[in-house]
């Protein structure tokens, strides 16, 4: 409704009803986009020069020809108080994170990432269940300009391998092992496995989580999480700037 408002005012339109708004969206696609950038406040650090080039078919559309962005600085956009994350594990209790705890962690792992080698345009990997590291994970990879791709720990490692092996990661992160219907699976034996496939593996960073001190000293070019991320938190992030296309590309192999 707040749109449909802004809409009214910005383009003199008396929209009252979604049907029509969504009508007007598509008879009026370049408009409608270039509205609703303005509207979210799109962080860039270079606006768009077309919001949509070859746009008669959808395979060769391009999307706000010219831009230059990053997507993680639009989701990190907030350092306060309110909840970011809200996660509860199987047989965990819930974790809160504020945006300010959000950023902070994005930094401290960006920086050793960066400290790691990673940079733009490199392949960062999750073989992660869904809990606040693989978030974070994600959003200190895409601040670098890295690219991003993840698996859940019950595929097999031929699965992890088709999607991995593809795009030659640099950093792979893996949980410990993953909980369901109340039994616990381990991740390290497959990560064994995935690794002799990927020799372009730099770094193994392992996220305790069904137990609190794994051993990993038998897995190659292994850390754990506590020990991996920087602790000077809270410093400003170098988010990298990309072409829109290729965020919604790195964003696609996610």
């Amino acid at each position: 409704y707040k749109f449909m408002v802004y809409v009214n005012q910005r383009h003199n339109r008396n929209f009252a009803v979604y049907d029509v708004l969504y009508e007007w969206s598509i008879d009026n696609i370049p408009t409608f986009w270039a509205t609703l950038w303005d509207y979210m406040e799109i962080i860039h650090s270079k606006t768009y020069d077309q919001v949509l080039g070859d746009g008669d078919e959808m395979r060769g559309a391009k999307w706000f020809v010219g831009a230059k962005l990053n997507f993680a600085e639009n989701l990190l956009r907030y350092r306060d108080d309110h909840l970011a994350v809200i996660f509860k594990g199987e047989v965990r209790e819930p974790v809160r994170i504020t945006y300010a705890q959000l950023y902070d962690r994005v930094s401290g792992l960006a920086k050793s990432m960066r400290q790691l080698g990673i940079k733009k345009g490199d392949r960062v990997v999750g073989f992660m269940p869904n809990m606040p590291e693989t978030v974070i994970a994600m959003l200190a990879a895409a601040s670098i300009g890295a690219l991003w791709s993840s698996c859940s720990p019950d595929f097999g490692i031929k699965g992890v391998l088709d999607r991995f092996g593809q795009i030659e990661p640099k950093l792979i992160f893996t949980a410990n092992g993953y909980t369901y219907n109340s039994r616990r699976f381990n991740s390290l034996e497959k990560i064994s496995g995935i690794l002799k496939e990927l020799p372009s593996i730099r770094k193994v960073v392992v996220v305790p989580y069904t137990e609190d001190n794994p051993d990993i000293g038998w897995i190659a070019h292994a850390v754990c999480w506590g020990d991996f991320i920087s602790e000077e938190a809270g410093r400003e992030i170098q988010f990298e700037q990309l072409p829109f296309e290729i965020i919604v590309a790195h964003r696609c192999q996610a």
